[in-house]
């Protein structure tokens, strides 16, 4: 997703997978890695959830759905995804849009 929107997240530390030398790792492995390091992955990719027992990973989903995945349709969706990630637990995945 746009490295842009990183900058609604003032109060959170947000990479993304190019930032973390982690471009063209494979969803199972991707999540491996980002569990380690982080307590929520969020992502646009409505079938991460369907491919990945999400149980098997100690991180947290959002999943953002938007009409597209351009910068201003995803902005819409922040105040919901900030509310998500403060509750979301580790193992679950959230929708959100």
């Amino acid at each position: 997703m746009d490295r842009r929107l990183s900058e609604e997240f003032s109060t959170h530390i947000v990479l993304n997978v190019y930032q973390q030398g982690w471009s063209g790792v494979d969803n199972g492995e991707l999540l491996a890695l980002a569990a380690r390091e982080f307590d929520v992955f969020l992502t646009v990719d409505r079938n991460l959830s369907f491919q990945q027992t999400i149980t098997d990973f100690d991180i947290a989903v959002v999943v953002m759905k938007s009409r597209t995945n351009r910068l201003q349709d995803l902005r819409k969706l922040i105040p919901a995804v900030l509310k998500a990630i403060s509750d979301v637990k580790p193992g679950e995945v959230v929708w959100i849009g």
